[in-house]
């Protein structure tokens, strides 16, 4: 007669058995921490908007000229029953406007509190992300008068992303007074 073996001695041994079979498990890595935000390019450079900062991407859409106003306002656009003021980002900043074309020309749209502009750069090149260990706190190449506006810059590589607060810059003084001197 064959010795009968009990329930949990079965159990014990597939379980032995399933561990001596088993491949190991791959090994574990961390997760590397990203931060986003929106790229554009602005007189040939890469910058980056933090991502709530942007609400919308348009086209530059059909806007009416404003008499008056400095020359960086493009003028005003009717969006979706709100007026955007057009601001050309190049201009503002006295900087040369890259080689792209008029069509590749984009909006990022922003708000902040009661100030709504559109930001009109070169091209916009979507969602970027980028590891959080590869900020730098000053990059290289910032045009003099955008510097203000530029919180440090990403890595990806060997490429700087500059990051572009629009935040700071609807709040600038220059840029709230569009009257002409």
């Amino acid at each position: 007669m064959s010795a009968q073996v009990a329930p949990f001695e079965v159990l014990k041994d597939i379980a032995q058995r399933s561990r001596s079979m088993a491949a190991g498990l791959p090994e574990q890595q961390e997760a590397v921490e990203l931060w986003n935000g929106i790229g554009f390019v602005l007189a040939g450079e890469r910058y980056v908007a933090p991502m709530g900062e942007v609400t919308e991407i348009l086209h530059v859409p059909r806007f009416t000229h404003i008499p008056g106003v400095q020359p960086f306002l493009m003028g005003a656009a009717n969006v979706r029953g709100r007026l955007l003021p057009l601001v050309d980002l190049a201009g503002f900043f006295e900087i040369p406007r890259s080689s792209r074309s008029q069509r590749e020309r984009r909006v990022l749209v922003v708000e902040h509190g009661d100030l709504f502009s559109g930001l009109v750069v070169d091209t916009v090149l979507g969602m970027q992300y980028f590891a959080t260990d590869s900020f730098k706190a000053a990059p290289a190449g910032v045009p003099e008068n955008v510097q203000p506006f530029v919180a440090g810059g990403y890595e990806r590589n060997e490429e700087v992303w500059k990051v572009f607060s629009a935040i700071d810059l609807l709040e600038d003084e220059r840029f709230l007074d569009v009257a002409q001197w």
